[in-house]
């Protein structure tokens, strides 16, 4: 069978402002190392989640890996992607595992999976017009920003386990990002992990020894869902914290592929529906085995609109790499000794990054926070969201997400309407 790509000239150089497409490729030696790229783009990030969520770090790695190319086969290789672990779950894992334990949150994180599996054959049949009405600028980002948020006890939670350690991790991420440019300065995360670590280790913080016991080889731990019918009230009631991350996802999938094919080519819009649904099943997957859910990544554009290379080749390439790190249990091993201050610096700056990619939204879509509907809509919602509201309705309990997610959408909706209302009574 033919390979899906062609070459790029004569696959060893790349022109000047030229732009290597999702069906072409360089050579394979380069397409490994571009591939190996964003390997290391995604993995700062990848690996935190499960290190934060007491997830195996080995088993999220593989189903990253494998839901990648899940990803690429479903789009028709067509769009450039990598399916790495999404942040939006942190904080609903987090209350699950603790109420009800880690099968109850993989319970979530699969419900998550077929729900964005569901709007993605809705879309594909419809359109995306629906979303961009549901969910504008201002609610998009209100829901965004209230994500991170709401996480900032949990980092500094971390943070105060070890100060010295936190704040070196710290100041390591901020002085990488300012002084590197470049691919070096989109791993200020994983940079600032690995100055952190250092430090760890001289604090003697680090315990290496379940890393000599480890495997180099063998498969990782996988951990099958809680039944729903054995103890549907636990189970069923951590779906709330988790159900609004889909808005989420759904706003991340959607800004990717805009970004994508405002680099490559428009027609890549029309593949939401497909990128959608393969990113819910991906999903699914991951909690049917024990991983995180998952989400396009911002990383690996970010190395593409480096590098003009948007070939398919080389996530296809990252997704095999991400696999075989995946089966290797002594990988995981080390991941886990990562020291909790190091995860209170990193997560200091990274949870603030991401209530300030909501801001963004609202700058990148000028949002007028001259109309009260704004004004209302933002200020409630993220007030909601970081006092972590609690409601609970039976043996369901809506937490701050929850709470804060349909604030926004049900405030704007309703001030909006009242508005058409009065301008024509």
């Amino acid at each position: 069978m033919a390979l899906p790509w062609t070459l790029h000239g004569d696959g060893k150089t790349v022109e000047a402002q030229a732009v290597v497409g999702p069906g072409e490729r360089l050579s394979w030696p380069l397409t490994i190392g571009i591939g190996s790229q964003h390997v290391v783009a995604m993995f700062g990030a990848t690996f935190l989640v499960p290190l934060l969520t007491d997830f195996p770090p080995s088993t999220t790695l593989l189903f990253s890996g494998v839901g990648t190319l899940l990803f690429l086969l479903i789009t028709g290789n067509k769009l450039p992607s990598y399916l790495g672990s999404s942040f939006a779950f942190i904080a609903p894992i987090t209350a699950a595992t603790a109420s009800a334990g880690m099968g109850s949150a993989l319970f979530g994180i699969m419900a998550v999976g077929a729900l964005l599996a569901l709007v993605g054959v809705i879309v594909q049949l419809t359109g995306t017009g629906w979303i961009d009405r549901l969910m504008p600028p201002i609610v998009s980002g209100a829901i965004v920003a209230l994500i991170g948020f709401n996480l900032a006890p949990v980092a500094k939670a971390n943070f105060d386990k070890a100060p010295l350690t936190a704040l070196i991790t710290l100041v390591a991420v901020i002085l990488c990002t300012v002084l590197f440019r470049g691919i070096l300065g989109r791993l200020s995360i994983f940079i600032g992990v690995l100055v952190g670590y250092v430090a760890g280790v001289f604090f003697g913080e680090v315990d290496f020894s379940r890393v000599a016991d480890a495997a180099w080889i063998g498969l990782p731990p996988f951990t099958a869902p809680a039944n729903p019918f054995e103890n549907p009230a636990a189970v069923l009631g951590v779906l709330p914290a988790f159900l609004p991350v889909v808005l989420v996802l759904i706003a991340e999938n959607v800004g990717h592929i805009k970004g994508v094919a405002q680099m490559t080519d428009a027609k890549v819009n029309r593949l939401t529906g497909r990128a959608l649904l393969a990113d819910g099943l991906a999903t699914m997957l991951a909690g049917f085995g024990g991983g995180s859910g998952t989400t396009t990544y911002g990383e690996n554009i970010g190395v593409m609109a480096a590098t003009r290379i948007y070939s398919t080749a080389a996530y296809w390439v990252a997704g095999i790499v991400a696999i075989l790190l995946g089966l290797s249990p002594k990988v995981g091993a080390i991941i886990f000794t990562i020291p909790d201050g190091v995860l209170g610096g990193v997560t200091t700056a990274l949870y603030g990054l991401i209530g300030v990619i909501g801001v963004k939204i609202w700058l990148d879509n000028k949002v007028d926070f001259s109309k009260p509907v704004n004004q209302f809509t933002a200020a409630t919602a993220l007030i909601i969201g970081i006092a972590d509201f609690t409601l609970n309705a039976g043996t369901l309990s809506f937490n701050g997400i929850a709470l804060g997610t349909v604030a926004a959408i049900v405030i704007y909706h309703l001030m909006t309407w009242l508005g058409r209302v009065r301008r024509t009574a």
